[in-house]
């Protein structure tokens, strides 16, 4: 499951194991999101779904949710 996944990844990249996602979730939400951590954790995402996010829509994410949905089409597409 996709949010599973992602969960694993956010709480690895933030270093909290208590860390639970929610679709509304932004990065105001997560100590520690700030634009290296963005970085560290698409890159996770790519390697984790074998996914490429393109460049134009690596800021387009306004929530977990929005990433998360992402996620799920271009699985879907492939």
């Amino acid at each position: 499951m996709v949010q599973d996944q992602l969960q694993r990844i956010f709480r690895e990249i933030f270093s909290d194991d208590d860390l639970v996602l929610t679709d509304t979730m932004t990065a105001a939400d997560v100590a520690g999101w700030d634009s290296l951590a963005h970085i560290n954790l698409i890159y996770a995402v790519e390697r984790q779904f074998s996914i490429q996010i393109a460049d134009d829509r690596l800021a387009s994410f306004a929530s977990v949710g929005d990433l998360r949905q992402h996620i799920e089409e271009l699985r879907h597409a492939a």
